[in-house]
């Protein structure tokens, strides 16, 4: 089954049960592993999310008759819920369960171990989860999953933080000195009052000394 992965913009309007099931499994007949699959719920409601997981996965595995979780990460965990044509019973456990796990129980087939993605998680992040959680050669538990998930999230960050300080390095930022503003030249206090005085005369009609001196001099 192909996941569907939709960014939160396009679908943060809508109801959890109106939105495409956000789920991958791994291929038929490979080699059982730690997981069998990968889940992308929307929200930490199971009322609201069980019933479109549910919904898909009775054709493939049996009518899912009963689910376990961890509650580290579901805030409620309702007793039963109901989905479509029949009742889902819930249990929790929180020490022998993986808090990024769910368990299916199938009325026909067994026992389903999916890998629970966060509905905060990135689609970047969620998308390697998915791929990661359905190759069967992976060994790794849902929070070993999700370690590593977060490991490739923190590296990428670090190479895009490297990344711009080449480029801030290579458009002369290291080393260079910030520009500062032009000083202004700095004016006598003697020139500054006489400049005023003889702005003052011109005001009330009197003739400039100065002016008067100039003029004088060059008669």
């Amino acid at each position: 089954m192909t996941a569907t992965i939709q960014y939160a913009s396009a679908v943060e309007d809508r109801a959890p049960s109106s939105l495409p099931l956000r789920l991958t499994l791994a291929p038929a007949g490979t080699s059982p592993a730690l997981v069998d699959g990968a889940w992308w719920p929307r929200s930490r409601d199971l009322t609201a999310e069980l019933p479109s997981l549910t919904a898909a996965l009775d054709p493939l595995w049996g009518r899912i008759t009963r689910v376990t979780v961890n509650p580290t990460f579901w805030p409620v965990v309702p007793r039963k819920v109901r989905v479509a044509g029949h009742l889902v019973h819930v249990g929790w456990f929180k020490a022998e369960q993986d808090p990024h796990k769910l368990l299916l129980l199938s009325y026909t087939t067994g026992r389903w171990d999916l890998l629970v993605i966060p509905p905060e998680t990135g689609p970047a992040t969620a998308a390697r989860l998915m791929t990661a959680a359905t190759d069967p050669l992976r060994v790794l538990t849902a929070s070993g999953l999700m370690r590593e998930a977060e490991f490739f999230r923190i590296a990428a960050e670090a190479d895009w933080d490297s990344t711009r300080e080449l480029v801030w390095d290579s458009e002369g930022g290291q080393g260079a000195s910030p520009r500062m503003p032009a000083a202004r030249r700095a004016v006598p206090e003697g020139t500054a009052r006489r400049a005023e005085g003889r702005e003052d005369l011109r005001h009330q009609g009197l003739p400039d000394p100065a002016g008067d001196l100039q003029t004088g001099g060059n008669s």
